[in-house]
This record gives structure tokens, sequence and C-alpha cells, in this order.
């Protein structure tokens, strides 16, 4: 390893907990600034935060390697991704930025719903905690994967030393400074990734020559990786358009819409967010389509098609810019990892144990438990990564889909519509989650294919869940005067 790229990368990992200090001095004195930073995001932290912890290792590795294997075809997942996300920010973002404060200031997606339906039951916050642990767990997991696979790539460590070299140093800053902390390095590994993926595609393209040998290439090697439709029926164009659906039910997303200062900062934050997720995508796919050229033109061998941008960055860089390229991969999957540490600790805190286990809890001790609980989750993630040959992009997928299916109609019919009740809440979530399970786990097969391979698990988890929402609330109880007056109030505040 050259000694600029180990500079630039050191450079990288000192500032990510430079910004950890910084955050833990200014906003850890209780659970609610721990947690959601006070409320007090500006519109450019909250897009890019939101976009960087969104996207993870999957955006620099997954997604390039998918467009290395199968070609264009597979552009019709980004498509979806970004129709949904501009609905998120559209229909569900403001309502649920209000709603939560005046659902008695909310600060976690199980406390929201508990407030929300007037749950004194507590088992809607213990199902969604349920969700979320689970869920969480193995999405964690996929980021761990690729930071072990970009360490074994690139400094020919052992992958276990890479799951516990990246994991390290993403619990330190997450430890320190929660929410703030992760918001703040969200937003700079926003900017790095963002401008990797402008770089990397371009030096590529004039190494190889332009477009038209690339096209030319691609064609000679297989025609079909041209084809829009390559591989492709319908019923696949859904699938990968379906995981657009999955945006509404995203906890470490839509956390930071409830982080954000004020509602009419979501315009502002709407355009920059995406802006970069556009550019981003359009860059991770460019990476993986003249990756194909680049390795059939240079002869260079790629064991594996998900650390495409590792070698290109390796290969056609100065040794600084390398570690500054390597550190936008990292930036994508620690800033992912610590979103999704801090929302499951969050639950496990708030949600379990202050809940059920110790009700008087002081702030001091909560967040003391929240960052016993970052630790916990982490090494249980370690754990499932352990695995070399788990893929990143199936690890999202199924994570992806079981928060879209359990939690998006729910989260998005609950905002819109006031005879909603307790049950129909607690039925989506179930048949959500369930069905998504069921899915991907399950035995049965379409034509002798898993049905998961056939259609994504989010869109029958979806449709079993909207519909379990419809009749069950339909069939019991009208909420309390008081819990219809809450969601009159949320309405004249937008």
């Amino acid at each position: 390893m050259e000694t600029g790229t180990i500079l630039a990368l050191t450079i990288y990992f000192v500032a990510m907990l430079g910004i950890g200090l910084y955050a833990y001095r200014q906003s850890t004195s209780n659970l609610s600034e721990y947690m959601l930073g006070g409320r007090q995001l500006g519109p450019g932290i909250t897009a890019l935060s939101a976009g960087a912890s969104d996207m993870s290792g999957w955006l620099l590795m997954g997604l390039p390697g998918a467009l290395y294997v199968a070609g264009i075809s597979q552009v019709w997942m980004a498509i979806g991704l970004i129709l949904g996300a501009w609905a998120n920010y559209l229909f569900l973002a403001p309502r649920f930025r209000v709603y939560t404060e005046v659902a008695n200031d909310s600060i976690t997606l199980p406390d929201y719903f508990e407030h929300r339906f007037a749950d004194h039951t507590r088992l809607l916050r213990l199902i969604s905690a349920v969700v979320i642990v689970v869920f969480f767990t193995i999405y964690t997991a996929s980021g761990v994967v690729a930071g072990g696979k970009l360490f074994e790539t690139v400094f020919q460590l052992d992958y276990q030393y890479g799951l516990l070299l990246t994991v390290s140093v993403v619990i330190l800053y997450t430890l320190l400074g929660g929410f703030l902390a992760v918001s703040m390095t969200d937003f700079v590994q926003g900017i790095i990734m963002f401008l990797a993926l402008c770089i990397v595609p371009l030096v590529t393209l004039n190494v190889v020559g332009g477009i038209a040998p690339v096209l030319d290439t691609v064609q000679s090697i297989n025609p079909k990786h041209l084809d829009l439709f390559n591989g492709t029926t319908a019923i696949g164009i859904v699938s990968l358009m379906a995981w657009g659906l999955g945006y509404f039910g995203q906890p470490h997303i839509i956390v930071r819409f409830m982080a954000i200062r004020s509602v009419k900062d979501f315009p502002v934050a709407r355009r920059v967010g995406m802006s970069w997720m556009i550019i981003s995508l359009l860059g991770a796919i460019l990476t993986g389509f003249i990756g194909i050229a680049f390795i059939k033109q240079t002869g260079t061998e790629l064991k594996d098609p998900e650390t495409i941008f590792i070698l290109l960055s390796q290969v056609l860089f100065h040794p600084f810019i390398t570690g500054f390229l390597l550190a936008a991969l990292l930036a994508a999957v620690m800033s992912t990892i610590s979103s999704q540490l801090l929302v499951t600790s969050s639950a496990l805190v708030q949600d379990f144990y202050k809940t059920f286990l110790n009700k008087t809890a002081s702030d001091r001790h909560l967040v003391l438990m929240g960052r016993g609980a970052v630790l916990a989750v982490a090494i249980v993630a370690i754990v499932i990564a352990l695995d070399r040959s788990s893929s990143i992009l199936s690890l999202v997928a199924n994570a992806w889909a079981g928060f879209g299916a359990a939690f998006g109609p729910v989260i998005l019919i609950s905002l819109y519509w006031r005879r909603m009740t307790l049950w129909g809440a607690l039925a989506g979530m179930l048949a959500g989650s369930m069905t998504v399970l069921a899915w991907v786990y399950g035995p049965w097969t379409m034509d002798g294919v898993a049905l998961n391979d056939w259609l994504y698990s989010m869109v029958p988890g979806v449709i079993a869940s909207a519909l379990a929402v419809w009749l069950v609330s339909l069939m019991t109880k009208q909420p309390s005067e008081a819990v219809l007056q809450q969601f009159q109030t949320m309405e004249e505040q937008l």
C-alpha cells in the first residue's frame, strides 16, 4: 500500500473521530439530543445525511457490480429508487416532521406509533422495536461485509480484520457523539461520495477512449449488456422499481425528517437531496458499465465484480487520490452503519429498556445504555458478516424489503387517514413483515423459481400491509376523540 493512500485514509479516519468528539461536547446531555440532535438540523445536512445513510456500500460496490455483470438492465432499480426518494420527500417528510412533534414529541419510530394511536397496550411499540432490531441487524451486517471486502482487496488484510477495523471507527464516533455526530459525518461523507462518483467514471471513460469505444467493447463481449430489457420481464422490472416503495418505511432515513429544524426547510432539502442522489446513482452506474470496457481493454483481472470501483481507484489514480476515493467507499459503508446502529440502539433503549425495564431511568443513564446498545448490535452484526460469501446487495435487499413492507404503508396511511386504528396499524406491521420473511425464506417456488427471485418481496409485502391496515381499521372501533384531535392539530400546523 502506497504511503499517500495510507496518509489520505488516516486523515479521513481522524476527521471522523474529530467530528464525533465535537458532537460529544455539543449534544449528548439528554436522550433527545443523543438520538435526534434536538431537532435542529439544517436542510443541507438533512439531505446529505439522509442520502449518505441511505446509499451505503451498495452504491459503490453492489450497484456497479450489478451493472458490470448484467449491463444496463439494472438501471430500473435506480429509476425506482429516484422516484421513491422524491415521493418520500414530497408526501411523507413534512407531515411526519409535524406529526412526530405533535404526538408527544416522539423521538423514535415506535414512540410515534404509540402516541399516534394512543396505544396503552404497548404492542405497537414492542412489535415495531422488534422489527427494527431484527432487520437493522441484517442491514448493518451488509455494511460490515462491504468494509471487510474493502480492506481485504486494498490492504490484503484478512477479511475478518477488515470487519473489525471498519466497525471500530464507526463505533467510536457513534458512541461519542450520537445523532449529531452521525449526521455531521454523513454530511461530510456524502460530499466525498459525490465527488468520487463523478471523478472515477469520468477518468475511466477518458482512459478507454470515450463512449464509442465503451459501447463497441461491451457489444463485442455481450450485446445483451446494452439491452435495457435484457433478462427482464414485466414482473422483473416491477421488482427492480419496487425498491422505491421501501423509502416510506426506512427508519434510518425518515428519522432525518424528524430532526430537521422546520417544515419550511424541506423544499431546499428535497432539491439538494435529489440532485445528490441522481448524480451519485448515475456515477455508480457508469462506473460499473465503463468498467466492463476497461477490464477487457487492459486485460486486468477482476476477481469480484463488486470491487470494480476499488480496482479502478487503485489503478488509475495517484496514491493520495486513491486514498481519497477509497475513503469515499468507507464513507458509504460507515455512514449507513452508524445510522443503523443509532436507530437500533434507540429502539433497544427507548422502546425496550426504558418502557419495560426501567421507567424512571435518568437521561444520563439512558445515554449510557444507548452507547452500550450500539456496541452490542455491532457485535451481532460482525458475527453475521463473518461469512465472506455474503452478497452485499442481497443482504440489503432483504432488510430494505422488511422495513418497506412493515412500516411504509403503516406510516404513510397514518399521516393521511384519520380513521386508521391501532389494530389496523398492528395488523399492517405484522402482515408486511411476515409476508417478506415468508417470501424470502419460505420453501415455495413459482415455476421452479424461488419466490423472491421471481418477484421482489417488497411488492407482496407492501400490498399485504396496506390491505391489512385498511380492512382491520374498518372492522375495529374508530379512534378516540383525543386521537382525532391530534390528527387535526397536525393538519392545521402544515
